[in-house]
C-alpha cells in the first residue's frame, strides 16, 4: 500500500531520519516501554521449512500456519479450495498481522530518529 515509495521518497529527502528497511532497529526494542514486549519467535523450524520447500519470501513469523495449508491441501487434493478455508484464513491473518506490526515498527523507528536528531539540533 504504498510503504516502498514512501520509504524511498522519504530515504531521499531526509535520509539521516529514514529508517533502514535492511538492518535491525537502531533503538532498543523496549525502549518507551513500561512493561517488556513479548518477543516474536519463529514457531516452524528449519527442517519443516526446508521439508516443504517454501521460499525464502514465505519463510516469516506465519510459516506455521502456510504449512499447515499447505499440509491441508496435500490431503484434500484436488478439493482442498474449500475445505482448507479455516487454513487459508489463519495464515491471510498472520500476514496481515504481521504486515501491520512491521510498519509500526518502521514507524516508531521513524520517530524515534526524528525525536534524536531534534535533540540533537537543540544541543
Amino acid at each position: 500500500m504504498g510503504t516502498k515509495l514512501s520509504v524511498s521518497l522519504e530515504g531521499a529527502s531526509t535520509p539521516e531520519t529514514a529508517p533502514r528497511v535492511d538492518r535491525p532497529p537502531t533503538f532498543d526494542p523496549q525502549y518507551g516501554f513500561e512493561r517488556p514486549r513479548k518477543v516474536r519467535e519463529m514457531k516452524a523450524t528449519w527442517e519443516e521449512m526446508e521439508q516443504w520447500k517454501l521460499k525464502p519470501a514465505q519463510r516469516d513469523y506465519c510459516a506455521h500456519h502456510l504449512i499447515s495449508l499447505m499440509k491441508c491441501q496435500t490431503q484434500n487434493a484436488p478439493f482442498a479450495g474449500h475445505a482448507c478455508d479455516g487454513e487459508r484464513g489463519a495464515w491471510d491473518k498472520c500476514e496481515y498481522d504481521d504486515h501491520i506490526m512491521r510498519i509500526k515498527e518502521f514507524e516508531r523507528e521513524r520517530r524515534l530518529l526524528q525525536r534524536q536528531a531534534r535533540k540533537e539540533a537543540t544541543a
